[in-house]
C-alpha cells in the first residue's frame, strides 16, 4: 500500500481543519498557505470531502470550509479510504466482489488478509483528533 499526495494531504486538511475548529468557515487560501499546498490540488481534494459530508462548505465572502463532526469523530483510515478508495496491500484483496481465481490455492493470500487486517484495524483506531493533538505536542509528522 502506497498513501498518495492525495491521501497524505486529505489528512493534513482535516488536522489543519480540526486546529482551527472554532465553528467559522476557513478559507481554502488559509488552508493551502498553512500547509503549502497548491489551491488548485486542494479544490479538488476539498471537493471530495465535502460530497462526503465530512466537511462542511460556504461559497462566496466568508466561505470556505469547516469539519462537519468533532476531530474525534473521523478515522485515518476513513479518510484515506475515501481519498485512495482502498487500503489493500495487493490487488486481490481490492475488491471482495471479484476475488483472484487462485484464491482457493493461493499460499501467500492468508498472509496478505492478515496484513490488509492489522493496516485496517490500526488506522480505524487513529483519529483526527489525535493527530491533532500530537502534531501540536511536536510528537507526530505526517
Amino acid at each position: 500500500m502506497m498513501v498518495s499526495t492525495k491521501g497524505r494531504y486529505a489528512l493534513r486538511v482535516m488536522v489543519d481543519l480540526s486546529e482551527h475548529n472554532t465553528g467559522a468557515y476557513v478559507p481554502l487560501k488559509e488552508i493551502a498557505e498553512r500547509q503549502e499546498i497548491s489551491q488548485k490540488y486542494l479544490e479538488r481534494i476539498m471537493t471530495a470531502l465535502s460530497k462526503a459530508g465530512f466537511v462542511g462548505a460556504l461559497h462566496g465572502k466568508g466561505g470556505g470550509y469547516k469539519l462537519n463532526r468533532a476531530p474525534s469523530e473521523y478515522t485515518v483510515g476513513e479518510v484515506l479510504k475515501l481519498t485512495e478508495g482502498t487500503l489493500a496491500p495487493v490487488a486481490c484483496l481490492e475488491d471482495e466482489h471479484n476475488p483472484c481465481g487462485r484464491a482457493a490455492t493461493c499460499s501467500t493470500l492468508p498472509m496478505w488478509t492478515e496484513l490488509d487486517r492489522l493496516i485496517n484495524h490500526y488506522l480505524e483506531r487513529i483519529t483526527v483528533g489525535d493527530l491533532a493533538k500530537n502534531i501540536s505536542n511536536g510528537d507526530y509528522i505526517i
